[in-house]
């Protein structure tokens, strides 16, 4: 137990300092912010001490001349009680402005790590992600980060420095009073929250993990709604649904009485401190060896010094979310890639596309899905590959977009290995079409627009027209404006196939690979789409791949990858 414990703090303190990293452009800001937190929380804690000086420099109080100098006249403690209470406003608002703005500049900048992430990582390594945890990781995981940002690392430095103002000034009166204020605040900073988090740290994962899981199951069930009803698997998903929901709630909970077991013990041990402070000064007053005004100040301050010490121990209940929520950001963030972008190498130029003697696994100890495949396609053919479905003909085409890289052999264009030409350029070269065209929220002339940004309507029109397209758009009554809804979801898996065909078109590469590109197309459409494809192909070169006999008929050469 021991060991797993200290191995889970130097995780907890690795992503600390990670997380610290990214604070490094704006640590002017966050300066700013802890000096004015700090006197803030100095004049909140000024103003009760300010009232126990009065109280000392009243008539009557038991003490001599010299405590009654060290006080404060009741009128002059008019005066400042009000500005203290001014200062402590405007203290808190800057220092709350000033924390939020680092906060939400950090979480727009993790956002945009995180993006920038994703698309290093894709293809290849988020084809096993879930959809929905990635989603929740984006939006709840990144948002939980603001705790850290903005009441996290200011309140450490704050509760710092107002310890050691508070303890030097208790200190003044008598050390022992001071060394009891000590234990106080390592209590309530340090020993109480190592002893809850640890309770908390696994159950808080947990969560962050199953609540990413929760997000992958409803995204399923609202894309699958049709299919539901249709089956009658209404009742069944709502049971699974409540099943998910309630281990959550149950799991959250947990937190939840762990977080007030933590504020209990926090209080009890202020109330103990405070208790000890005035005993002990009590004590020390009557043996001679304090004045009665340092037992009234000490107490004072023992009571009201503890405010930032507060905060701060009770954000180990925050942090146990928010360090499993970093945890996987960080994660991410550090992942590899499969198939690294090659940013320096030879510009990608046409030519015969070889594959030699190839081998491909998707898993080191899975089933091969090639082995020792060759052939090659020279420029400005009409190749195709046919085959049964999972005998690899779309896994061939993702390793000549370079998706992902051949266990052994190679794949070459012009005579240039894939591994060694710039991704940028390569993609230049290519244009790729799916089976299913994913579409955006947004209008069908944007969802062509894709393959070539910024492209002039025209552009947009004449791809439309070779993807036998145009007429469709234009029977529509805002035509190219139209909007296809979420996924396309206005449209029918036909017409969604010839936008990505259009933006095939669009795109110009020279290097033109087809994965069935009229599965979801009447003979007619075929008809039409395949010699749009031959005609705008003359000077391209056209990789094939259906298990269509119709649909190879244009193709001059093809080779059977078999079952």
């Amino acid at each position: 137990m021991k060991r797993g414990s200290s191995s889970s703090t130097r995780r907890a303190g690795a992503i600390a300092i990670r997380m610290l990293t990214f604070v490094r452009p704006l640590r002017n800001i966050m300066a700013l912010t802890i000096i004015l937190g700090s006197l803030s929380s100095l004049a909140v804690i000024a103003i009760p001490i300010l009232a126990g000086a009065a109280i000392i420099a009243a008539p009557g109080f038991p003490g001599t001349a010299e405590e009654a100098f060290r006080g404060i006249p009741w009128g002059t403690a008019g005066i400042i009680l009000p500005l203290l209470v001014i200062a402590r406003g405007l203290l808190r608002y800057g220092e709350q402005l000033s924390g939020h703005y680092i906060a939400f500049k950090l979480l727009a900048h993790i956002r945009d790590r995180v993006f920038a992430a994703l698309r290093r990582l894709a293809p290849a390594k988020l084809e096993g992600k879930e959809k929905g945890n990635l989603i929740a990781m984006i939006t709840g995981d990144i948002e939980l980060l603001e705790v850290f940002y903005a009441h996290t690392i200011a309140p450490v430095a704050i509760a710092l420095i107002v310890c050691e103002v508070m303890l030097f000034f208790t200190a003044s009166f008598h050390i022992i009073p001071a060394l009891l204020l000590l234990g106080g605040y390592l209590s309530v900073a340090l020993l109480i929250p190592r002893f809850i988090s640890r309770r908390g740290r696994e159950t808080a994962r947990t969560f962050r993990r199953d609540f990413g899981a929760l997000h992958t199951l409803i995204l399923d069930n609202l894309r699958g709604l049709g299919e539901i009803i249709q089956y009658g698997q209404e009742g069944e998903r709502l049971k699974i649904l409540g099943d998910r929901s309630a281990a959550l709630e149950g799991q959250l909970r947990g937190l939840k009485k762990t977080e007030g077991l933590s504020r209990a013990f926090c209080d009890t041990a202020i109330l103990l401190t405070g208790s000890l402070v005035l005993l002990t000064g009590l004590f020390l007053w009557r043996h001679n060896l304090m004045s009665a005004g340092g037992v009234v100040l000490t107490t004072i301050a023992a009571l009201s010094g503890f405010g930032p010490v507060l905060a701060l121990g009770g954000l180990s209940n925050s942090l146990v979310h928010t360090f499993a929520a970093a945890e996987r950001i960080l994660g991410l963030l550090d992942e590899e890639p499969l198939v690294p972008e090659q940013r320096d190498g030879e510009e990608a130029r046409r030519g015969t596309v070889t594959v030699d003697r190839v081998d491909f696994a998707y898993a080191p100890e899975g089933p091969p899905v090639l082995r020792d495949l060759s052939f090659a396609v020279p420029g400005g053919r009409i190749f195709g590959i046919r085959g049964k479905s999972g005998c690899g003909k779309s896994t061939l085409l993702k390793l000549i977009m370079r998706f992902r890289d051949v266990d052994r052999g190679s794949v070459t264009i012009g005579e240039r290995n894939l591994r060694s030409l710039n991704t940028q350029s390569l993609r230049r070269l290519q244009s790729y079409v799916t089976q299913e065209a994913v579409l955006f929220h947004t209008t069908i002339a944007e969802n062509i627009r894709i393959a070539k940004p910024g492209a002039a309507k025209d552009e947009v029109i004449a791809a439309a027209k070779k993807a036998s397209l145009h007429d469709f758009v234009t029977s529509l009554p805002k035509g190219y404006d139209t909007e296809v809804g979420e996924l396309g979801e206005t449209l029918s898996g036909g017409e969604q196939q010839r936008i990505g065909l259009a933006r095939a078109f669009l795109h110009g590469g020279d290097l033109l690979l087809l994965d069935e590109p009229t599965s979801n197309l009447d003979s007619l459409n075929e008809g039409m789409i395949l010699k749009a494809i031959k005609e705008q192909s003359e000077k391209k070169t056209v990789i094939l791949v259906s298990h269509r006999g119709s649909t190879l008929g244009i193709t001059e050469e093809a080779i059977d990858l078999g079952d």
